[in-house]
């Protein structure tokens, strides 16, 4: 599994290096792969994280958080579950939330900015 985050972005940057440091591997950024060998949208990549899943799936978003929260520790493990399962659409929400104002966040610059 790949999360796969934009480097570009502070906020990203800084949150994918928690989820690094709290044990979540697959942890990298878009830049380093070659997103279309990956099955990977690029447009949306720039609007939503995305995972690739281990089937080679991709998915994005919140949904790809979940996903990547799979392979956390135990508590990482449970929000990934509720972020999957029964929480799923108010996780959506908030994640398009924190997408459009990422820029506004701990972390954030003007490079954060969705086009």
């Amino acid at each position: 599994m790949h999360l796969l985050y934009d480097a570009d972005c502070g906020f990203c940057s800084r949150s994918a290096s928690w989820l690094v440091a709290w044990g979540v591997p697959g942890v990298r950024s878009m830049q380093s792969v070659d997103l279309p060998s990956l099955g990977v949208d690029a447009a949306r990549a720039g609007r939503e994280i995305p995972a690739v899943l281990a089937d080679g799936r991709v998915v994005y978003g919140a949904r790809a958080i979940g996903e990547a929260l799979r392979f956390g520790p135990l508590w990482l493990r449970v929000a990934g579950w509720l972020v999957r399962g029964p929480l799923a659409w108010p996780a959506a929400l908030v994640y398009r939330v924190v997408a459009r104002f990422r820029h506004l966040l701990p972390g954030g610059t003007g490079e954060c900015r969705l086009g």
